[in-house]
């Protein structure tokens, strides 16, 4: 019998799990939920390690903190110890998957420092580090979408490093994304790699949008304010797949196409809705189209499983109406690029404050272990 996650999967959209832990890898629990809930990858950030490492009813990670700390290892070392752990054994599991969708799926990804967000030569040196120390083909680094991170994820195609490009907001930004992507790839293929081993996926965040979005509307507070409130977050993602479409379209792209190079996919994040008044699955059912990615909390992914209603593409058939919502945004007096600055700020900001936050439980733990 067939499962909405299997719809889903069916439609073309690739399924990941926005979690992981050691016990979620040791338990078989990562295996189960590839195996029920056809999850083909996962993705991390600091803030899912900090609740990983940190849970007081975990012990999985103690061992290695003893052993850590008798090393005489930073705060900064045990963590780049533990989660580099995680996402290899992580890669591991996924490598059937990873095999069985030639290389398309099956991808984990880890980022680079939230404190080199600003720093484009630092952020290139750590991706190369992690992309050596985890040694998977299967890997995504994750660098962010900031000024600084643009030629970052240039040069990490260019030397053959898979990239997830996070925290991406605006059009604009998605765009300029795209051309760092297509340009690595230039570069690389000037240096003779084989663009078919490198991957990328733009993620594009869309309950963060609404949130910030809604909260706008609400001050305005006007019938036709108020009947804008859930828009903005889907229509900027249809808008951004609509972006996709045309641009690996293009010539340029074609070109690198047919020399073995992969689309760099669009990867729906932030899919946990945070409005009660709104469906669950929005950000799942609403955003099917093919060759995307949603990678989603488990809160989300056992909605959809439990009840979503996967109707088909449900993307590509309403750009017009994603631009009236703009145009809606525009006229009652919502200044969305202010929006997409805002959220992008306050993106590496979260990220900045739960690395840091996980910084301290670790120098406490190693410390209380010496």
């Amino acid at each position: 019998m067939s499962t909405p996650t299997a719809d889903l999967s069916a439609a073309g959209v690739s399924i990941w799990l926005d979690d992981l832990s050691r016990t979620r890898i040791a338990t078989g629990n990562l295996q189960h939920l590839i195996e029920t809930r056809n999850v083909t990858g996962v993705t991390t950030n600091p803030t899912i390690f900090a609740g990983a490492i940190t849970n007081p009813d975990d012990t999985s990670y103690d061992a290695q903190v003893v052993e850590l700390a008798a090393s005489g290892a930073s705060a900064e070392e045990a963590v780049f110890a533990a989660t580099t752990q995680d996402v290899r054994d992580a890669l591991d599991v996924f490598r059937p998957v990873w095999e069985a969708t030639n290389h398309v799926d099956g991808r984990v990804s880890i980022e680079v420092s939230p404190d080199l967000a600003h720093d484009t030569e630092g952020t290139v040196t750590q991706a190369k580090e992690l992309w050596h120390k985890i040694d998977r083909p299967n890997l995504l680094v994750k660098i962010p979408a900031t000024k600084a991170g643009l030629p970052a994820i240039t040069e990490a195609i260019a030397t053959g490093i898979s990239v997830n490009v996070t925290l991406i907001f605006s059009l604009e930004r998605y765009a300029e994304v795209i051309d760092a992507y297509l340009t690595g790839l230039e570069r690389a293929h000037s240096a003779d790699f084989d663009l078919a081993s490198i991957h990328s996926v733009a993620s594009f965040f869309v309950s963060r949008v609404d949130t910030e979005t809604d909260k706008r509307l609400e001050k305005i507070g006007t019938d036709a304010a108020q009947a804008l409130k859930g828009k903005a977050g889907l229509a900027n993602a249809r808008l951004a797949y609509e972006l996709f479409e045309k641009t690996f379209a293009e010539k340029r792209a074609q070109d690198l196409i047919a020399l073995g190079a992969n689309l760099q996919r669009p990867l729906w994040a932030s899919t946990g809705v945070k409005d009660p008044a709104l469906p669950d699955t929005l950000y799942v059912t609403e955003l099917v189209a093919p060759g995307v990615v949603n990678t989603m909390p488990e809160k989300t992914l056992e909605a959809t499983f439990d009840h979503g209603v996967i109707t088909g593409d449900t993307v590509t058939g309403g750009y017009d109406e994603a631009r009236e919502v703009f145009a809606g945004l525009a006229e009652v007096g919502v200044d969305f690029h202010d929006v997409t600055k805002v959220l992008e700020e306050e993106g590496v900001a979260k990220f900045i404050d739960s690395w840091h936050g996980l910084l301290a439980q670790v120098t406490e733990g190693l410390e209380a272990t010496r």
